[in-house]
């Protein structure tokens, strides 16, 4: 009895680990055969175009500020449709400064410097119902959120709100691409994970129009699908791409929409970050759990895409306690065994090889990968624990990432 639940508990979570990280994208590549991007769409000198609002919030950026305002105001839309909103949340840099001197040459530009700490889902927030009060056009108005380390190509803003001429589209990203990796840290691994997920988002959103969140980094939304963000939320991107998702409204990529983002390359700062993507991620299964039970695409696509691997930590464990009681005589399980061991140590094998000048890039995906759900357990922690505020520090900024 013991064995049969032993081996029922090991396959099980080692299915879904493999369904979640493996089969899905390809079922999803298989699914896309023959499927057309949206054609509805804009015509570039269009005269109908909507405005466009793009907001974010700072804080101490002003190593990358200045170019992130230059990219924003180098487009090909016409900038008499564009109004920048920027929130600094008590930036104590030459942050402030940096974007004052811009707002004096753009009058498109509203700086607003608010005193305490708000975080970024506070700042948000109070920038959107400011420029709701305005009693814009929220039917043919579109919100760009963005964060202050993403630059811009000047076709990045038509590429995305050219979509929303297609009255069923209410959210498109953009295409994250990442400059700056090194082989001493993380950054080919945390590259090739924002490349995996952009492929996978954008194979979501053309297989059903719905892509599982839009990075944060940079996405469009219809600004009547705005939705208050709770208090001291960390993932406000998610939580605004599920009440698109929940409302029957579609969500897709865009793969011209590109942007430049600098790649981290130091795992304490990333392990950081991660930890605290986590902890958003539970605030938004708290808030969005009902929608596994739709059993529609959005369904599969949440629990495929998200749901097991968040809970990716209980699957190892689970894994690794019923190879405990396969071991006996089984040299099959014996094998397994050996190998998930080598795969919890990872992080310590590359940490030793590292010291001395040693960089393995299957072990570092594999180090990389323990990180990953070390971060999530803490951040399960986090999420229990209660979040009591949305206040960040930014992640070392290393040389602007110019295309």
């Amino acid at each position: 009895m013991i064995t049969t639940l032993a081996l029922i508990l090991f396959w099980l979570s080692v299915a879904l680990m493999f369904h979640s990280y493996v089969l899905y994208p390809l079922l999803l590549q298989l699914f896309a055969i023959g499927k057309k991007e949206n054609e509805i769409v804009f015509a570039k000198q269009e005269e109908q175009l909507p405005d466009v609002y793009v907001v974010f919030a700072a804080y101490n950026e002003e190593k990358v500020i200045r170019e992130k305002l230059e990219s924003i105001f180098n487009t090909t839309y016409s900038l008499s449709k564009v109004k920048v909103y920027i929130g600094s949340d008590n930036s104590t840099d030459g942050t402030n400064e940096i974007v004052n001197e811009f707002a004096a040459k753009y009058t498109q530009l509203t700086f607003v410097s608010f005193t305490g700490r708000n975080g970024k889902a506070g700042v948000l927030n109070k920038l959107v119902n400011s420029i709701k009060q305005q009693g814009i056009d929220e039917v043919n108005s579109v919100f760009i959120f963005t964060d202050a380390n993403v630059m811009f190509t000047p076709e990045v803003i038509f590429e995305m709100v050219k979509h929303f001429k297609n009255e069923g589209i209410s959210q498109v990203a953009a295409n994250i691409l990442n400059k700056g990796e090194k082989q001493d840290g993380i950054s080919v691994q945390e590259k090739s994970y924002i490349q995996r997920e952009n492929k996978t988002k954008y194979l979501e959103g053309l297989n059903w129009g719905s892509m599982m969140g839009a990075f944060g980094a940079c996405y469009a939304m219809r600004a009547s699908e705005w939705k208050e963000i709770p208090p001291n939320y960390l993932m406000e991107d998610f939580y605004l791409s599920m009440n698109v998702l929940s409302k029957n409204k579609k969500a897709i990529s865009e793969l011209k929409a590109v942007c430049f983002e600098d790649v981290s390359n130091e795992i304490e700062e990333e392990f950081k970050r991660k930890t605290r993507i986590q902890a958003g991620n539970f605030q938004n299964l708290s808030a969005y759990w009902n929608l596994l039970f739709r059993f529609d695409a959005v369904a599969f696509c949440f629990l495929s895409h998200k749901v097991i691997r968040w809970f990716g930590p209980v699957f190892i464990l689970g894994a690794y306690a019923a190879n405990i009681l396969l071991l006996p005589g089984n040299w099959f399980y014996q094998c397994t065994f050996v190998l998930q061991n080598l795969l919890l140590v990872s992080p310590v094998l590359d940490i030793a090889f590292k010291s001395v000048g040693i960089h393995l890039t299957i072990l570092r995906f594999a180090s990389y990968f323990i990180m990953m759900n070390i971060a999530l357990v803490k951040g399960f922690a986090m999420y229990v624990k209660g979040v009591k505020t949305s206040a960040w520090n930014p992640t070392k900024r290393n040389l602007p990432p110019t295309p």
